[in-house]
């Protein structure tokens, strides 16, 4: 990792030293990192969606026990363990894992909106190199 990171400092300072400008990251780095972050946008709207339906699982079972008798033997799974609870024992902690899941995701959509800003702005970035590399195709 450390000789690829000092390949990439070599071509730019190259890069710069040529022209007597200095110049920001290459056309290639800026679509990798366009790329990089579009695959971390695709990640996370999976994961976004994957909460959507854990919290409308949690959301059917809570209904579904609010009406069912407090007393009532109740199966829960804990760390991948059947354990049997009343329903009273059981309602709280569900309300309580929503509520973490709904949390996570809200965390989740957060970072994917900065996610997808620095996206346009790294969009803009690739239009102005693209521009300075071929001036003939927009003027």
């Amino acid at each position: 990792m450390a000789a690829n990171s000092s390949s990439t400092v070599s071509k730019s300072s190259s890069g710069s030293s040529a022209g007597g400008k200095p110049s920001g990251p290459s056309a290639e780095q800026v679509v990798a990192t366009f790329q990089r972050m579009r695959q971390e946008q695709r990640s996370m709207a999976s994961k976004s969606a994957d909460f959507e339906m854990d919290i409308n699982e949690h959301s059917l079972v809570i209904e579904t026990l609010k009406e069912v008798d407090p007393s009532r033997k109740c199966f829960r799974l804990v760390g991948g363990v059947l354990v049997e609870r009343t329903v009273k024992e059981v309602l709280p902690a569900l309300e309580s894992n929503k509520e973490q899941v709904m949390h996570s995701s809200l965390c989740d959509q957060q970072i994917v909106s900065a996610i997808m800003e620095t996206e346009q702005q790294l969009l803009c970035i690739v239009g102005e190199s693209h521009k300075k590399i071929n001036p003939s195709h927009h003027s």
